[in-house]
Order: C-alpha cells, then structure tokens, then sequence
C-alpha cells in the first residue's frame, strides 16, 4: 500500500537550479574537466537517488561521489550507471569485493589496503578501479608523504588493477592559504615523482567546492562539486526548502509559558501558531528562542523548546493567520529569505549538518 503525504512537512527541491548551479561550475573550469557531484550523505539530505538519477538522465556530470561501498551499492539498485567512487576508507577490506563486482572504484588510503584490493581483484579475476587517496594535511584519511609513491608503485604493478586516480583534499581553503598551498605543493611533488617513475593516472583532483573558485591551478582533471551543486556556497542558488503548514491556532495571556521547561514566558498577551516540524525532522532543538519562520512574507520567531514533532511561533504581529497556512523553515517567502546558512549561524553549527541531519520521514518533492 502507498502511504499518502497527510502531514503536512516537506521539503521541496528545485531541480532546475542544480542545472544552474552545475553549469555554473561547469563554466568556472576548462573545457575537458569533469565533474564528480558529490551525492554520499543522500545527496547531503536532497535525496541521493532521486538526485542521482535526475544528474544521469540530463548528463549533468561524469562521475558521482558516495561516502560508502553501501551508498554505492544504493544507487546501483536504483539503476544509476554513471561511474562512481567511493571516498570513504573501506573497511573491511571484504566490502572490496562488493565494490569490484559493482563497478565501483574505491579509494585506496593505505599499502595495506593496496594490497587488499589487489588480493581480491585477482581471485575474483575481475579488475578494480583504484583512487589512491593522499594526506596532504587534512589528517583524516590517505597515504602521507613518502609512502605515497609505494602505494601507487603496488597498484601500478597489478594486472588486476586500473589505477584510475589520485586525489588529495583541502582542510582550510577558506581560512589558510598558506597551508593551502603546501597542501597543493605537496600533491605536485607527487605527480612529478609519478611522472619520473612512469606512473599514469586516469584522474588527478583536488577541488571541492570552494576551491573550485579560489584555485583554478588545482582543477587538474577532475572537479569535485558538492556544497556548491546543492546551493549552499556563495554565489549559488539554494535547491531545498522546507515547508509545512499551522495546525493550531491560540491566544495566550501575558505570564504565559511554552512549551517544555518553561524557556518562554510570554511579557504580553500574544498569538502563537503550532507547526507540525521539529527535532525529529532535523530541524534542531538548538534553534529554540532563535530561529525565525516565515509566515505570510513575514518573520515570526520560535517560542520556546523545539520539540520532537513540533514547534511554537509568534504570529502576535502577522494578521489573520490561520489553520493551513502555509509556513517557510528554510527558503523564500515574499521578500523575505531564510537560508541555511542563517539556521547554522544560530544553532551554532555548519549549513552542511543542517541538511543532512533532515529526517527520512520528511517527503523530499521534487521541481523540474
């Protein structure tokens, strides 16, 4: 049986700007760049299937980025051809096996991995694409410096295995550019090392989003879009809102409280409307007494705790609000505008946690 959408919280996602958002991309790099849209975490909350699909059918980009062998596994399923890595450091190393038979490359971070891959490919007797992952100073995952070349070298070597790329990632674009550059001297000393050894490589990439912009000497051959596809970095266009409609409509006297531990008192006589979104939604707790909705073009602010599955705003100031009313968290309404990146601000956060912690049980609709 299909389950109707009753309750009234969605999140719409505009198609038609992720075009735009990715033809701007696609305009910033040089001809012959490809794009790797970055679609693990479910698309950073926008529904990685779906989206998924969407970029394949308009061939919006070359290659799509997954965090797991799982997420991989996920768009394989839903028959998503378009080829696709794996950036997160496999373990256990059996997942290889999942990867191979799938046609998904993986990122290779360790000799030991390397040789993992390599073990496996050949008793499977089917070839493994490979991304040697290299820490040039992010401290996450990857090969480091001087070890690099003994990993490349052991899956060059592999009949079993298509060295398809090697790709480094930036921590502080933003915030350092010195450390920035050091990271990026560091990935060149390694393609001259691989240069003097023979070594070739499908795909060299470095740039994620914002070094898309801020360095165009480290596009290479590959680009790696992510926040930027979704709408979240500057100069793009946000893709999602999030919607839902006023349930309940009531005055309260002035020494009034609201909602659980009495974090609100109200200092006058007010009208407050009741949403059907909360924590259980993804939208934060941390955001009670601080956030702001849009309610007929206007600002109205969240009054007292968040609570699982719903939350209370001020309408004392918006006329002739009532039960239906259609109701903005994230996206314009009028003139007026509130963005992720506003919500992050006030929770005290990043706009990247904000999306992806949107809860499966809030429809994503799509706009084309």
């Amino acid at each position: 049986m299909t389950i109707p959408l009753l309750r009234p919280t969605v999140a719409e996602v505009d198609l038609t700007k992720l075009v735009a958002n990715l033809a701007r991309v696609r305009g910033t790099v040089k001809e012959g760049v490809r794009l790797l849209t970055l679609v693990k975490a479910n698309a950073y909350g926008h529904g990685a299937v779906p989206i998924s699909q969407f970029l394949q059918e308009e061939k919006l980009c070359e290659f799509l980025g997954v965090a797991s062998v799982e997420e991989g596994l996920q768009l394989r399923q839903a028959g998503v051809t378009l080829p696709v890595l794996v950036l997160g450091s496999i373990y256990p190393f059996e997942a290889f096996e999942y990867a191979i038979k799938n046609k998904l490359a993986v990122t290779i971070a360790s000799l030991e991995a390397a040789q993992a891959v390599c073990r496996i490919a050949e008793k499977m007797g089917q070839k493994a694409l490979c991304h040697v992952k290299q820490d040039t100073g992010m401290g996450r995952i990857g090969t480091r410096r001087g070890k690099v070349m003994d990993v490349l070298e052991s899956l060059s070597k592999n009949p079993y295995v298509i060295l398809d790329g090697l790709y480094t990632h930036l921590s502080s674009v933003e915030t350092d550019p010195a450390f920035t550059e050091e990271q990026i001297g560091y990935y060149r000393d390694t393609l001259t090392n691989m240069q003097l050894r023979g070594i070739r490589v499908n795909y060299r990439h470095v740039a994620a989003s914002t070094a898309i912009h801020a360095r165009p000497d480290a596009h290479y051959d590959m680009v790696r879009p992510g926040h930027s596809a979704y709408g979240l970095e500057t100069g793009y266009e946000p893709i999602l809102s999030l919607k839902t409609r006023v349930v309940y409509v009531k005055d309260i006297a002035a020494g009034a409280s609201v909602s659980y531990g009495r974090s609100f008192i109200a200092p006058k006589p007010m009208k407050v409307a009741t949403l059907p979104l909360g924590y259980g939604d993804g939208y934060l707790r941390a955001l009670s007494n601080k956030a702001d909705v849009l309610i007929k073009g206007k600002r109205c602010r969240v009054l007292g705790n968040i609570t699982m599955d719903m939350m209370m705003v001020d309408i004392t100031d918006v006329p002739a609000v009532s039960v239906g009313e259609e109701v903005v968290a994230v996206g314009c309404q009028g003139q007026e505008k509130i963005t992720l990146a506003e919500l992050a601000q006030k929770a005290g956060t990043i706009d990247y946690e904000l999306c992806t912690l949107l809860a499966a049980r809030v429809p994503r609709i799509y706009k084309k």
